[in-house]
């Protein structure tokens, strides 16, 4: 039986302005990553989506986020945590080497990349074999984006890299498979001082 799941990423951060590597280190959220997260919660008003379970990271950006999208009980689960970088974390993001990032991480400390998509990928999985209905997942940028690149061959539409602070990844899951319908972003027009929606389609 095919199931949904939203999944989402956080709203923006101190550390993301600040463009320093963030994983298993935390920062607050900003003012626009808290709008941001508003902005989520009004898309799935309007669209009369509602969720029969949540879930988010252990990081406090993740769990500020979903509380700004829901008041429904939700659950914290560390393997939907970002990768983590080691001894980078709370570093410059410069510093880091042209991605692919590989082992890189695992070298002083991380995790490398395919021990963390696993990671993310069984997460989801067990999580998803367990829940009926509509599931919210928030979880992390590089989270996002590796999960949904493991199963590219099964997605609707192509996700494009540099994903927005919550932006949202509609999944359809079926016998282990997870095939992403939509991605839904939000930018703000500097002329018109308005967020505006768009997609990324195939």
């Amino acid at each position: 039986m095919k199931k949904t799941v939203y999944m989402m990423r956080h709203g923006q951060t101190l550390f993301n302005v600040q463009k320093k590597n963030q994983g298993w280190c935390d920062s607050p959220l900003t003012e626009q990553g808290i709008e941001q997260a508003k902005i989520a919660k009004q898309y799935f008003i309007d669209n009369d989506i509602h969720f029969d379970a949540a879930y988010c990271s252990t990081s406090e950006r993740c769990v500020d986020t979903l509380e700004l999208l829901t008041d429904m009980p939700y659950t914290r689960c560390k393997g939907l945590k970002e990768w983590n970088f080691g001894q980078f974390e709370g570093k410059d993001s410069f510093l880091n080497p042209p991605s692919p990032f590989g082992d890189f991480f695992k070298n002083f400390g991380g995790e490398g990349q395919e021990e963390f998509v696993q990671r993310i990928v069984s997460t989801m999985t067990e999580i998803m074999e367990k829940e009926e209905g509509t599931v919210l997942v928030v979880s992390h940028g590089a989270a996002c984006a590796r999960f949904t690149h493991y199963f590219d061959e099964h997605n609707k539409i192509i996700a494009h890299k540099g994903l927005k602070n919550c932006a949202i990844f509609k999944y359809e899951y079926e016998d282990g498979i997870f095939s992403l319908q939509e991605l839904i972003e939000y930018e703000f027009n500097k002329n018109t001082k308005q967020w505006e929606r768009y997609f990324t389609n195939k």
